[in-house]
């Protein structure tokens, strides 16, 4: 299978490219300001704010798949008009797309979201977010949408360097006890993606870990398996302190689950001291197919 994978130097697109080659994809990934880590792998730069490049690209890789997994979380141009870009370019082409979205679409009021649910983002990232999925579901009906959380990945996420700045002391600040979420091991979440990628399944799925826990239980979790002195993270309500943005944010992923091969694991899991944070996915029975 030929893919495109947008964002390959982020935390998720990187993983998604260390994995593709060894299912046996034929890979191109893109960039905005420097190439990802990963060897042999074709990189091409790509600002999808630019309809043109985006369309220029696909024009000359022609992939079967395209997985979206660029993220600005201050840039609307790029959550949403780039978004935008990149539905338009594989519809012309007839190329299956999957849109890597976010649970910021959601306000937390009812907690618990299921793939039914109506985005009422409350957070301009939150917003983008929600326009870009309204404006590939006119685009590309036949597109998967796949909403995600708080993505962990053997130390290399901005979570996971946080916690490590703030018990060593190198940053000050407090982990929230109220703010919740379904965090997602990147090695699962990129599993996932390219297991749809390679499905006939269509639409919005939930894509995050099965344990809704607050950022100071995941502190704690990530401190203990690193050896650090969990003692030491500081933690406070968000509530008390006037940040904009969802409390509570639960995604039920069972629907999607139910469907793929790839276990979602909860943080609780693969966060365990001892257990080894590079393993591949746990797989069972294809379900549901």
């Amino acid at each position: 299978m030929r893919v495109l994978i947008i964002g390959g130097s982020g935390l998720l697109g990187g993983e998604l490219v260390r994995r593709s080659p060894a299912a046996g994809h034929e890979v191109v990934a893109t960039y905005l300001t420097r190439p990802g880590e990963v060897d042999g792998i074709v990189w091409r730069p790509l600002d999808i704010r630019r309809r043109e490049d985006v369309a220029a690209l696909l024009g000359a890789f022609r992939p079967e798949v395209i997985i979206n997994a660029a993220a600005r979380q201050t840039d609307w141009a790029t959550a949403a008009d780039g978004a935008a870009h990149v539905a338009v370019a594989a519809a012309a082409a007839g190329t299956r797309l999957v849109h890597v979205s976010s649970d910021a679409v959601f306000s937390g009021d009812r907690v618990r979201y299921d793939e039914r649910c109506t985005p009422d983002p409350i957070t301009s990232y939150g917003a983008a977010k929600a326009a870009a999925e309204t404006a590939i579901k006119a685009i590309c009906p036949d597109a998967v949408i796949a909403r995600t959380s708080l993505i962990i990945g053997d130390g290399r996420s901005p979570h996971e360097g946080l916690v490590h700045a703030l018990a060593t002391g190198q940053r000050e600040g407090v982990l929230f006890t109220d703010d919740v979420r379904c965090p997602v091991h990147v090695a699962d979440l990129a599993a996932a993606l390219l297991e749809l990628a390679r499905s006939e399944h269509t639409g919005v799925h939930h894509v995050a870990g099965a344990d809704a826990i607050s950022r100071y239980e995941l502190g704690l979790l990530i401190a203990r398996r690193d050896g650090l002195d969990s003692s030491a993270l500081p933690c406070g309500r968000r509530a008390d302190t006037g940040i904009p943005g969802p409390l509570d944010v639960r995604l039920d992923s069972a629907a999607t689950q139910r469907r793929l091969r790839t276990t979602l694991r909860g943080a609780r899991r693969f966060l365990r001291p001892g257990d080894s944070p590079t393993a591949p996915p746990e797989t069972g029975p294809a379900k549901n197919r």
